[in-house]
C-alpha cells in the first residue's frame, strides 16, 4: 500500500446555500493531493477522483490498486484530487462537527444534502486550489454520481470523464436497499440520543445489508462456503456479515451512514433540467462507462443507459465476482480498459471515438 498522503483542509467561511433550501454556516473539506499541478495552453494534468460512500481522502486507502508510483493514475505525471465529501466524517464537514449555532455537534440536525450540494462544494475547492481544467474526472458508485453532475453542470471544465458502476438516476431498487439500512439504524434504541455512538449496533445490521448489495450469490458461495456439511452454527457467511458490522462501527457514525445514504437517494441528474436524456446530453466530456456484469445494485444496464444518451461515450464491461465492489477490488481490468481508451483518445481526432452499446 501507498504511503498516506498528507490530509489538507480547505474551510468555507461563507453561508452555503443547499439544494433543499437549507443553509449550512460554512463548511470545511479534507482533501489530498499527490504529484505538481501543470496546467497550460489549455492542457491540464490533473486527475480528479470522487471517492464512494464510506471512502475518504486519502485514495491510496481504497484504491492503491490504480492510484501511486508506477500504477495508472501515477504522481510523477498527474496531479491527483480527491477530497473527502460534504457530510462524510473523514475531516469534512458533517452531523459530528459542530454547529455554530449551538457549540455543540449537529447530530441529527445537520441538513439534507444532495450529490449536487456535494459538487458544488467541490468546485469551490478546485477554484481555490487555482485549477482551470480538470483533465480526467473519475469515481465509481456515489463517486461515478458526483463526476456525472460536475460534467453536466459546467460541461467545459472535465476534458475525460470515466464513470464505473454508477447511473444516471437513483434507481427504486438502490433506494429500497438504502431504506432498509436506514430502518435498521432508526430501530436501534439509542437512535434518538444525541451522542457520537448513537445507533451504532443499527449500523452494524445496516451495514451486514449493504454487504448483500454490494456482493451476490456467486460470492459468498465462493468465498463464504461451508466449512464442512456437518455444521449447525457458525457459517463462515453469517460471521463474515458481523464481522463488516463490526467494521464499519470502528470507522464511522450512523449520523454520517444514514445522511450519506439519502445523498444517494438523491441522485437524478433530470432533476430541474427538462428530463434525463437531455441532462446526459449537456455532457461535453470524452466518456468511458464502465459496467460490472455481476453488480446488483447498479447494474450494467443503468451504464448502458449513460452511455447512449452521453456524446462521445463509449461503453466497457468487465466481469467480477465481487459484484459491484468489483470497482474497488478490480485494478487490472480497470486499468485495461482505461488504458486502451486513452489510448484511442490520444491517437484519434476529435469528435471520432463513440462506440455505444447495441
Amino acid at each position: 500500500m501507498s504511503a498516506p498522503s498528507t490530509i489538507h483542509y480547505f474551510d468555507y467561511k461563507y453561508s452555503f446555500p443547499l439544494e433543499s433550501g437549507a443553509t449550512l454556516p460554512g463548511f470545511r473539506l479534507a482533501y489530498t493531493t499527490q504529484g505538481t499541478l501543470r496546467q497550460e495552453n489549455g492542457q491540464s494534468n490533473v486527475v480528479w477522483i470522487c471517492h464512494a460512500l464510506t471512502g475518504n481522502a486519502n485514495v491510496s486507502d481504497w484504491w492503491g490498486g490504480m492510484v501511486g508510483a508506477g500504477k495508472f493514475f501515477d504522481p510523477e505525471k498527474h496531479f491527483i484530487v480527491c477530497a473527502n465529501v460534504l457530510g462524510s466524517c473523514y475531516g469534512s464537514s458533517g452531523p459530528l462537527s459542530e454547529n455554530p449555532a449551538t457549540g455543540e455537534p449537529f447530530y441529527h440536525d445537520f441538513p439534507v444534502v444532495t450529490v449536487r450540494d456535494i459538487v458544488n462544494s467541490l468546485d469551490l475547492l478546485r477554484q481555490e486550489l487555482g485549477i482551470d481544467r480538470i483533465h480526467t474526472c473519475i469515481g465509481g458508485s456515489l463517486g461515478g454520481e458526483q463526476a456525472l453532475e460536475w460534467a453536466i453542470d459546467q460541461p467545459d471544465l472535465i476534458q475525460r470523464l470515466i464513470l464505473i458502476a454508477s447511473g444516471a438516476v437513483a434507481s427504486p431498487w438502490c433506494i429500497a436497499f438504502n431504506e432498509a439500512q436506514r430502518m435498521a439504524i432508526e430501530a436501534d434504541p439509542t437512535w434518538t440520543e444525541r451522542r457520537a455512538d448513537a445507533g451504532a449496533m443499527g449500523m452494524k445490521a445496516a451495514r451486514a445489508m449493504a454487504m448483500i448489495s454490494y456482493r451476490n450469490y456467486d460470492t459468498y458461495g465462493f468465498t463464504q462456503a461451508l466449512d464442512n456439511n456437518e455444521q449447525l452454527d457458525d457459517y463462515k457467511a453469517a460471521t463474515y456479515q458481523r464481522y463488516q458490522g463490526d467494521k464499519i462501527v470502528d470507522r464511522y457514525n450512523a449520523f454520517t451512514y444514514r445522511l450519506l445514504s439519502k445523498v444517494m437517494d438523491s441522485h437524478n441528474v433530470g432533476r430541474n433540467r427538462g428530463s434525463i436524456p437531455q441532462a446526459l446530453g449537456r455532457v461535453k466530456s470524452r466518456t468511458l462507462v464502465v459496467g460490472i456484469r455481476s453488480d446488483l445494485l447498479f447494474p450494467p444496464s443503468e451504464q448502458q443507459f449513460l452511455a447512449r444518451h452521453i456524446p462521445n461515450a463509449s461503453y466497457q464491461e468487465i466481469d467480477s465476482l465481487y459484484g459491484h465492489d468489483g470497482f474497488l477490488i478490480e485494478f487490472r481490468p480497470l486499468t485495461a480498459l482505461i488504458r486502451t481508451w486513452t489510448a484511442s483518445l490520444d491517437v484519434a481526432q476529435p469528435g471520432t471515438v463513440r462506440t455505444n452499446p447495441a
